[in-house]
């Protein structure tokens, strides 16, 4: 491990344990008749240990491609791209999450091509951390240490959760050291923010900030109820709008990469969009929750199930979802093969469905709503030259958006992608419109996604 890795991790240690002033005052009241203040210190004493720094080096590799005057001018064996590598250092936070085994939970933006990761532990110690496995899409990674005398998180079930409830985030903001804050559940099912593929956080008014990313949000008894990933900050700071990834969200992507190595991301076959007051009115329900399936594909898991266009979606496992993109995440982390209750509505009766979720393989997707909500009823398959849609679904949003069976995506904007994981990377980075690059037959033409 490089001296200077070592250094700015020891950095991350050096100051002390600090409460910040934000605790609720009705959560904790002031003395009555002599009687001390009830206090979280008890709980953070037992809980901090669990919660860890990471510090990591790398390299950012960045290919472009060259324009075709390039070539006119230094001939055909004139190289087609330019590469540019950018060493970079991050600070954030981790998760103890089983002291025998070693095993930290942080987020996957945090240690992104990290080539070395150290973690601070509480007690000063420094330990190489080895990655274990990392989901791109719902930003969770898997780190493994080495070392005795471990602290371990309880983890809690956030299915429980209310608006309301207490939450408390430890973390490494700004490098300063541990640090603990407090707020409550402002929000639950947060989705459609842009900020992950999959999306189903949970909304806190805690204070978050730079350096929190993978620390802890626990409940008043120290359990672990998500994993602090992103905050609403325009002006580059905290104003009371944080999200974290639910903890049984996070138990079922580790779970997988325990076992598998990766995330074998589960797949119900079917596209869709929220439940809209327009909706609901139209069919005549109370319910204005829940997700609208606009199309079942064929040979999936939610028709074996016997789901069909025009169900609405409202609980998975007995537990009500909000919009279709809560559904897309939950049945996404569950992961292949795992059997699933879904409770929804036809014709105005209530009905409940079981499904074996399919698989998503790493080459193609029943549904491309995980890249794009405007590719939902589309098939994706790497290509020699990009992403092909190899199949497409009649009054799907792909087909809206004048995607055709057959079309190669090769380019995002004025970037050129060649494989699924290239076109995930680029939508992300991007915000707003977008337009898509597609060559069709012998011709070449772009498709604007909003």
């Amino acid at each position: 491990m490089k001296t200077k890795l070592s250094l700015l991790s020891a950095a991350l240690l050096t100051a002390s344990l600090t409460l910040t002033p934000a605790i609720s005052q009705a959560a904790i009241p002031m003395a009555v008749d002599g009687e001390s203040i009830p206090s979280l210190a008890p709980m953070l004493e037992r809980t901090t240990p669990a919660v860890v720094a990471v510090a990591v080096e790398g390299t950012h590799v960045s290919k472009q491609k060259l324009p075709d005057a390039f070539r006119y001018f230094f001939g055909p064996n004139a190289p087609q791209e330019q590469v540019q590598e950018r060493p970079f250092r991050g600070l954030g936070s981790g998760v103890i999450i089983d002291a025998k085994k070693g095993y930290i939970v942080t987020n996957n933006h945090v240690i992104d091509g990290a080539d070395e990761i150290l973690i601070g532990l509480h007690d000063g110690r420094e330990v190489e951390a080895k990655l274990i496995g990392a989901d791109a899409e719902s930003d969770i990674a898997l780190l493994q240490i080495k070392a005795k005398n471990l602290v371990a998180v309880k983890r809690a079930d956030s299915d429980e959760l209310k608006v309301g409830d207490f939450a408390v985030a430890i973390g490494n903001p700004f490098g300063l050291g541990q640090t603990v804050t407090s707020g409550i559940v402002s929000a639950m099912g947060r989705s459609g923010l842009g900020i992950e593929m999959l999306e189903n956080f949970i909304q806190t008014d805690a204070a978050i900030n730079s350096g929190n990313s993978g620390g802890a949000l626990v409940n008043l008894n120290g359990d672990l109820i998500g994993i602090n990933t992103a905050i609403v900050a325009p002006g580059g700071g905290n104003v009371g709008i944080g999200f974290a990834i639910p903890a049984n969200m996070v138990n079922n992507l580790v779970d997988q990469i325990i076992e598998h190595g990766e995330v074998r991301r589960g797949v119900l076959g079917v596209s869709g969009r929220d439940l809209t007051s327009e909706l609901a009115q139209a069919f005549g329900l109370d319910t204005q929750h829940g997700g609208f399936v606009d199309q079942v594909m064929e040979d999936s898991a939610a028709e074996d199930a016997g789901i069909k266009a025009g169900d609405i979606i409202v609980s998975v496992n007995g537990r009500k979802i909000k919009s279709f993109q809560e559904l897309r995440a939950k049945v996404a982390t569950m992961g292949a093969g795992a059997k699933v209750k879904f409770g929804l509505i036809r014709d105005g009766d209530s009905k409940t469905v079981s499904a074996t979720l399919g698989e998503a393989s790493q080459t193609t997707e029943a549904s491309a709503g995980a890249v794009h909500p405007m590719l939902a009823g589309a098939a994706l398959e790497n290509g020699d030259d990009g992403v092909e849609i190899t199949d497409i679904a009649q009054n799907s949003p792909a087909a809206a958006s004048g995607l055709r069976k057959g079309d190669i995506i090769v380019g995002v904007n004025r970037s050129s992608i060649d494989n699924l994981n290239s076109l995930k990377a680029k939508l992300k980075e991007q915000q707003g419109t977008v337009a898509l690059k597609i060559q069709r037959g012998h011709s070449s033409l772009f498709l604007v996604l909003r």
